[in-house]
């Protein structure tokens, strides 16, 4: 131990190996090393060629190999491959010494790429998810909505209009919801409505200036008008109401029932009226009795053509006495008026019909009779009340077995807009 300390021998074998041996100097050898480190860093050496220094030049080895044949000549007809340069910064193929990339660098690599490609799709999902997808269905409702939209109002007649196609084209092509939902269909449809409408108003009216509107509202609808009241209508409604309505050449039935004084608009309608008939409706069960009205009218604008009231309010027997006494210094001055009336108007009117009596005067006193005991009842506050009408009315045909089935159910009112006279009267007394 005190030998190695004092860096004593003990013998040879204990002594490191002397590199100088064989012809071999120092710095021989760490040129060598330095060619080596340089390979596996990818740096060369320190540019110079290893040039064997003076004096260390290698004696000729004794044992002589045998000498190296000559190197044949290779035909030139083809070509030699060259390899392809190397990208920079790639990696390079295990090959050789200074080409091989530490195993503990390669998987550091391997492992930065498989970071790198997980956190791509990790944002790339998250974008499609979060923002893409969500975004791209609000931008598709918005241009669905637009498409029902365009498909509502441009139907039936106006399918194939010109200006669906452009509409349609225009919000295919919007990029976001707003520019989609911007896209103004209604103005062109209500454009488009009115001239269709219009055109065919002149065509499907009848011999008396009238048309017939059917539209839907939980159920089919026939309205009659005046052509100049529909050509108002269809000037001032929309494509909302323009495109789920149409115009029908009015095909109309009288009808006749017989109805009492509450069904026939308290007695006060005349020929001439539109009315519009409900219906009231009776459901019993468990012991009670329910009465329901609808809210819509079955039929509208329905005309009265003719109103017989029975002939029970036909028969009179009134009798008017008038006196008058006057008394003085027990002189007595008396008068006395009487008027009596008894007739039967029924009897009349057959008397008028046979021809026995002057038809002239018997009109005169018996035109609108019915009428006129009604007005006169009204003015009055005083009436009949049972009193039954026999009305015949001017409907639709597809309207007649509704009205001939529900006849003791239905009513009759009298819309204020076509109110007859006596009512626009009242109205402007009232409302001033």
């Amino acid at each position: 131990m005190l030998d190695k300390i004092l860096g004593k021998k003990k013998n040879e074998k204990d002594s490191p190996p002397n590199l100088k041996k064989n012809g071999k100097s120092d710095s021989d050898m760490g040129e060598r090393l330095k060619g080596v480190v340089g390979k596996i860093t990818g740096k060369g050496g320190s540019g110079k060629k290893d040039e064997p220094e003076k004096g260390s030049e290698k004696k000729p080895s004794a044992r002589m190999g045998k000498p190296m044949p000559k190197p044949r000549i290779k035909p030139r007809d083809k070509p030699k491959l060259k390899t392809p340069p190397q990208k920079p910064g790639g990696i390079k193929k295990p090959g050789g010494i200074g080409r091989r990339v530490p195993e503990e660098d390669q998987r550091t690599l391997i492992g930065a790429a498989v970071f790198g490609i997980i956190l791509i799709v990790i944002v790339g999902a998250g974008y499609y998810f979060l923002v893409y997808q969500p975004y791209q269905e609000t931008l598709n409702a918005a241009k669905t909505t637009k498409f029902n939209e365009v498909d509502a109002y441009f139907k039936d007649a106006l399918a194939l209009y010109p200006e669906k196609q452009s509409l349609l084209a225009q919000i295919d092509a919007a990029v976001t919801p707003e520019e989609a939902l911007a896209v103004d269909v209604l103005g062109p449809a209500t454009a488009a409505w009115r001239e269709y409408q219009t055109q065919q108003l002149k065509e499907k009216r009848d011999n008396y200036g009238r048309i017939m509107i059917v539209y839907n509202a939980d159920e089919q609808k026939n309205v009659i008008m005046k052509v100049d009241t529909a050509q108002k209508f269809i000037q001032q409604a929309d494509a909302t109401v323009l495109a789920n309505m149409e115009l029908q050449t009015p095909d109309t039935v009288a009808v006749p029932i017989i109805i009492t004084r509450l069904q026939a608009a308290g007695g006060l309608v005349t020929v001439g009226n539109m009315v519009d008939v409900y219906l009231r409706t009776t459901a019993e069960g468990n012991n009670t009795t329910t009465t329901t009205n609808t809210t819509s009218p079955k039929i509208s604008g329905a005309t009265v053509l003719a109103i017989l009231r029975a002939k029970d309010s036909g028969v009179v027997d009134a009798y008017i006495t008038r006196s008058q006494d006057i008394s003085i210094n027990q002189m007595i001055q008396s008068s006395a008026q009487n008027q009596k009336a008894t007739n039967d108007v029924e009897q009349l009117l057959r008397a008028a019909a046979s021809r026995n009596w002057n038809e002239a005067e018997i009109n005169s006193l018996l035109e609108s009779y019915g009428w006129r005991l009604s007005d006169f009842e009204r003015a009055s506050n005083l009436g009949e009340l049972d009193a039954q009408y026999l009305v015949l009315l001017e409907v639709p045909r597809e309207d007649v077995g509704f009205l001939i089935q529900n006849m003791d159910s239905v009513i009759l009112t009298v819309p204020t807009q076509q109110a007859p006279t006596w009512m626009s009267k009242e109205l402007q007394r009232i409302y001033g």
